[in-house]
């Protein structure tokens, strides 16, 4: 991989402009990702994240590198998996919300645990509620993956209320377990920008993906919440510059990415951080 985009960013970013709120339509977004494809920042790209109910349109993604992202039954994601292979696409991942929060994710892993079974070169990801039988669930996950199945959990680290947005430290508490478990992990919502900030519209408090991306690399070499949690908290770039850049030509610990509706934005940041080249060697 170009040096244009170091190691530690590889796939960090997934395409999620097809995802609410985004409001493209499929060709225009297929048009745009095939740039994002060709273009010098291609290594910090993961998968275009494609909504379940899409795929009952007529698409032809020939060739793309395809997430899938449920939104509805269960049931129904190994037939459309099906379908978008059969259009052509390079589906190697899937994810799907367990339960609601406070309902028992418990049904909803082992749902998602018979299709890595079916689909044994799928990743797949369970989104599990931040609340109520999280551990419980996590130890679901590890002893899944123990047996074999390509499973992790993914987190809901933000949306349209603030109990949605976790702490520093109830996040922080999430990292080390997983940490604590051998288990990546994918964040979903909240994760606008580099650095920890408050939107002015909402009052909401997010967490950073530069944050996020350094707190997990100290949980990876055995930091304790308190300190993971420090890490997440910080909202000015100087503490996290640092650590960054001496990992930069290493494999990105823990955290495996997330997605945002406009990958040019996360690049755009980390350029001003000094920590991508811009497309200049």
């Amino acid at each position: 991989m170009s040096m244009l985009v170091p190691p530690l960013f590889a796939g960090l970013v997934d395409d999620a402009s097809l995802l609410p709120p985004g409001v493209p339509g499929f060709r225009e977004v297929l048009e745009a990702h095939g740039k994002h494809r060709n273009a010098w920042y291609a290594g910090l790209i993961g998968a275009l994240l494609v909504p379940s109910s899409v795929v009952d349109l007529d698409l032809s993604p020939g060739g793309l590198a395809v997430g899938v992202v449920n939104d509805a039954a269960l049931s129904a994601l190994p037939a459309v998996v099906a379908k978008l292979r059969s259009a052509g696409a390079v589906v190697g991942r899937v994810e799907a919300a367990v339960a609601r929060r406070g309902e028992d994710p418990q049904p909803g892993l082992g749902a998602l645990g018979r299709l890595a079974a079916a689909e044994p070169d799928l990743d797949v990801y369970a989104e599990i509620p931040l609340s109520w039988g999280l551990l419980a669930g996590l130890d679901t996950v590890a002893g899944q993956r123990a047996e074999g199945l390509r499973i992790a959990p993914k987190f809901r680290v933000g949306g349209l209320a603030a109990e949605l947005f976790p702490t520093p430290v109830e996040l922080a508490a999430v990292i080390c377990a997983c940490r604590d478990r051998d288990l990546p992990f994918k964040l979903a919502a909240g994760l606008r920008h580099a650095l920890r900030h408050t939107d002015p519209e909402t009052g909401f408090t997010h967490h950073g993906f530069l944050n996020v991306l350094v707190a997990s690399a100290a949980a990876a070499d055995g930091a304790e919440v308190a300190e993971v949690a420090e890490v997440l908290g910080a909202t000015h770039p100087v503490p996290l510059i640092e650590p960054t850049r001496v990992r930069r030509d290493e494999p990105r610990p823990l955290w495996v990415g997330f997605g945002a509706p406009n990958v040019l934005e996360p690049l755009t940041e980390l350029i001003r951080l000094g920590l991508i080249n811009g497309g200049y060697e």
